[in-house]
């Protein structure tokens, strides 16, 4: 989302004020230092002006400008997270600077520093929150690996081991089925290469003699198994054949003879051939789909 730029340079200009307000040439310059002081006076004027006026437009841009050097000391920390760039960071985070100001109270006798910072940090994480999971999972599930991460940390410390699912149900006051649900959830946040290497020996090797990949070992549903329950469902139908319908099926499928090669076999034309394939086929399928 872009930050709406201060349009004041025009207005200040031509009068030397903005209303009450002293003009700020250049938001973006004023140093930390200077922006904690102008940012009181600019909170005290903000509260008594009527929004979608020229005025509070200016007031408003004006305190965003001026402090997005927090947003800046924010999102430093968040440098190396390896998801997105750092101007996505920024931007992420001066959303998090505009619901500060929008929602700062000076009756609060706390330093809009103090009150912005948690702001933008929870909207970068919560930006981070939402795009690094390789696999989309619901964000409860997300919030939940969280309390899962800590609750095990915690509780290695103490028992000296790995918890269990029920220890950790207890821990977070949680049924054991969401923290086994949150814990399969976690599995969603990497995904690994399938062409990461899996072993440097020589006795694993991949199919072209390099090393083996992960996708030379990761299994695949073989398509001739869903064949078994077809053959399973198929035989006692065939039992309720009679011989010469059985040596037809058995000549056409079984040794993939022609309908005519059948025909000469059999002594029959090949178009009473086709026909009784016909009939037993229909037979065979209505059998099966019922």
């Amino acid at each position: 989302m872009p930050v709406p730029p201060a349009k004041a340079a025009a207005s200040i200009a031509e009068s030397p004020t903005i209303g009450e307000l002293p003009p700020v040439e250049n938001p973006l310059k004023v140093a930390p230092k200077d922006a904690r002081a102008l940012s009181k006076a600019f909170f005290d004027r903000l509260q008594v002006l009527e929004e979608g006026t020229h005025e509070y437009q200016y007031a408003r841009n004006t305190l965003i400008e001026m402090n997005l050097s927090l947003v800046h000391y924010a999102a430093s920390r968040f440098r190396n997270r390896g998801s997105g760039t750092m101007e996505d960071i920024v931007q992420v985070g001066t959303i998090g600077l505009i619901k500060a100001i929008d929602r700062f109270d000076l009756s609060r006798e706390v330093e809009f520093t103090s009150f912005a910072i948690p702001y933008i940090v929870g909207e970068i994480k919560r930006f981070f929150r939402d795009t690094s999971w390789s696999v989309h999972v619901p964000r409860r599930l997300q919030e939940l690996r969280v309390e899962l991460a800590k609750a095990q940390d915690t509780l290695s410390v103490d028992l000296n081991r790995q918890p269990t699912a029920a220890e950790l149900a207890t821990h977070l006051k949680l049924s054991e089925e969401e923290v086994i649900e949150g814990l399969i959830a976690s599995n969603g946040y990497t995904a690994g290469s399938l062409d990461l290497p899996q072993d440097n020996n020589d006795q694993h090797q991949g199919p072209s003699g390099g090393t083996r990949s992960l996708a030379d070992v990761v299994g695949a549903c073989d398509p001739a198994m869903e064949l078994i329950e077809d053959f399973q469902a198929l035989a006692p139908l065939l039992t309720t054949l009679d011989e010469r319908d059985r040596t037809i099926l058995t000549l056409r499928f079984g040794q993939e003879m022609t309908q005519a090669e059948i025909a000469a076999e059999l002594g029959l034309s090949q178009m009473h051939v086709s026909r009784l394939l016909t009939r037993t086929l229909t037979k065979l399928r209505k059998g099966m789909l019922a």
